[in-house]
């Protein structure tokens, strides 16, 4: 699980290290700041975790509000499901509901792939450009087929790991 800071806007109140959501409210529920005020308003930075559960933080915009939609995607979805999540939310700007979102409602393809020219030698080899007799495969122009698959194709890099999608 990953561990978040809840960094609150007075600058007379520390702030706190928690591991979910429940761990959150008790601890935020207690904070008082210098003069015994509660504290209301917190700024939660991710502090330690997955590279996926990081990179799925910052497309989550996590804040107070969010929180839950994110421990529970984090503990529930598998890393493809929020690669897509990633895409789609960070990358391409999809709207989502933090408290019921699922991975599946985004149309987003994904290559495991380092490059546009990959990506072409792949579909080359699936068959997707029809079948290639194979006194004429040495012909085939990869180059051109992935510089006409960039139209339609982003690179990124998710967690360290480069991906090529597709969105709708």
């Amino acid at each position: 699980m990953p561990q978040l800071h809840g960094q609150p806007y007075d600058l007379n109140a520390n702030g706190f290290y928690f591991e979910s959501l429940e761990d959150y409210a008790s601890k935020a529920k207690e904070n008082r700041n210098a003069y015994g005020d509660l504290v209301e308003e917190y700024e939660i930075q991710f502090i330690d975790g997955d590279d996926i559960d990081c990179a799925l933080a910052k497309a989550w915009c996590i804040n107070q509000a969010n929180i839950g939609g994110y421990f529970a995607a984090c503990d529930e979805w598998e890393d493809y499901q929020k690669k897509i999540f990633i895409i789609a939310a960070g990358e391409i700007g999809c709207e989502f509901d933090p408290e019921d979102v699922h991975p599946e409602e985004f149309d987003v393809d994904l290559y495991h792939v380092d490059s546009m020219q990959e990506l072409a030698e792949e579909m080359v080899d699936e068959g997707l450009f029809g079948d290639i007799p194979e006194h004429l495969a040495d012909y085939i122009d990869m180059d051109a087929i992935a510089r006409d698959l960039a139209y339609d194709y982003t690179e990124t890099e998710i967690a360290g790991e480069r991906l090529i999608y597709r969105a709708s």
